[in-house]
């Protein structure tokens, strides 16, 4: 008889809260958002094997069976990431380190994972939604890091932006319209799955103009000093040439 999700969540928040706990332990240098981020990093590398998996090879496929019965396997992932949703969300609130859009996505993210197990099925479109959702958190995570070590303004910096970027937009918005296209137009889910599908997205594009508008303002502000230096430069090799006469 397999545990019920209830006990199952509960081992996850308390797995979840005790590594973060370690890791503050280890860390004492550290700040707490810095261990917070490590075991952010550490969830997102696990939960995009784990539904890649349960998506891509255990199955069944999202795009063409949303609303099918949870398997074993989906619940189990679930409740692994809604203990670490209510670890975060908690942290979160407490530290007060994320604006209202940041929160609205944990707590969608978690009624949908909470729906999904009491309903018994649609843990194949949720699932691939948290595969969607975390796929480019390692490298938010990475950028966070990179700034906090003065690192950021490289090339690793720009190639993590850029890498998160394409990601963002070519996964979260571009196949997450698939994905919700797929949905809103099986008969199987529930509307208010329906409902609850069209929130994630609409969370994904307030994401994805803040993030065009991040990229702008850096992209500008890159050719900005380039400009400058080209002109500097030039000034430079005119006074060197009316010297030399």
């Amino acid at each position: 008889m397999s545990p019920s999700p209830l006990l199952l969540v509960t081992c996850s928040l308390a797995a979840w809260l005790a590594l973060y706990l370690s890791l503050c332990q280890l860390n004492k240098s550290h700040s707490y958002e810095w261990n917070c981020r490590l075991v952010t990093l550490i969830h997102g590398v696990l939960i995009i094997s784990l539904s890649a998996y349960v998506g891509f090879i255990d199955g069944p496929w999202p795009f063409t069976h949303p609303g099918s019965p949870n398997t074993p396997l989906q619940v189990q992932v679930l409740c692994l990431t809604l203990g670490y949703f209510f670890f975060d969300l908690c942290w979160c609130v407490y530290f007060q380190t994320e604006k209202a859009l940041m929160l609205t996505h944990h707590i969608l993210s978690i009624l949908g994972i909470i729906m999904a197990l009491t309903l018994g099925e649609s843990a194949t479109e949720v699932n691939a939604v948290l595969f969607g959702s975390e796929i480019t958190n390692p490298l938010l995570q990475t950028r966070w890091f990179l700034r906090a070590m003065g690192h950021y303004d490289t090339l690793k910096g720009e190639a993590v932006d850029f890498l998160f970027v394409a990601l963002f937009t070519v996964v979260r918005i571009g196949v997450g319209a698939w994905l919700l296209y797929c949905e809103l137009l099986s008969p199987r889910p529930y509307w208010f799955v329906k409902v609850g599908g069209v929130a994630m997205y609409a969370v994904s594009w307030c994401f994805m103009v803040s993030i065009w508008r991040f990229a702008w303002r850096r992209s500008s502000k890159k050719y900005q000093v380039w400009k400058s230096q080209k002109n500097g430069d030039c000034h430079l090799n005119m006074n060197g040439h009316l010297k030399s006469r």
